[in-house]
């Protein structure tokens, strides 16, 4: 029974999956899931898409669970894996749908990515900045997202990008200048 667990338990999962318990990872992935293809979702609304990287941020977690400090909550940790993973996906499904030689065989029948959106339903412009920011301002990206799109309190954000809570904000605010530029008025 892993439905409902509370953050305690979940964490407790995470302790004994880092330590090698193979039943602790499977019933920790399996409490997970719904939370990891929700946020997810929010970097990707097409579902299969966010399943796709749902299933890749699983994966990053079980292979990765190690480096979960232990010191700050698994579900903060795993947020900033299934962002990274569905940011991922969302590349990847951007250089796939890139414009190819037209006189290719069967060009014809592909959509034109700069006419149609790559993932549908998804906020392009928020995407596309912050790959801008990520080229050009690192260190602001995962804060903002934390905060903006997943709502995690700043002290969470602090203890998992590892930096003051003065500084976070700092970043956040200073990400928030940066991005307001590149994203269209809705």
């Amino acid at each position: 029974m892993t439905e409902g667990l509370m953050p305690d338990e979940i964490d407790d999962l995470a302790r004994r999956a880092r330590g090698g318990d193979r039943d602790a990872l499977e019933a920790l992935l399996a409490a997970v899931r719904p939370r990891t293809l929700n946020v997810c979702r929010g970097v990707l609304p097409h579902l299969a898409d966010a399943e796709d990287a749902c299933q890749d941020a699983l994966i990053n977690v079980a292979n990765k669970i190690g480096s979960w400090q232990g010191t700050g909550r698994f579900t903060t940790w795993l947020h900033v894996v299934a962002v990274n993973s569905a940011r991922s996906t969302y590349r990847r499904l951007k250089t796939q749908a890139t414009p190819r030689d037209p006189h290719e065989p069967g060009a014809a029948d592909r959509p034109d990515p700069r006419t149609t959106s790559v993932i549908a339903g998804t906020r392009l412009d928020l995407l596309e900045a912050m790959e801008t920011l990520e080229r050009e301002h690192p260190q602001y990206v995962e804060p903002l997202l934390l905060r903006d799109v997943y709502g995690l309190p700043y002290d969470e954000i602090a203890q998992q990008v590892g930096v003051p809570l003065g500084t976070v904000k700092a970043q956040i605010h200073h990400g928030r200048r940066l991005a307001r530029p590149l994203l269209r008025e809705s």
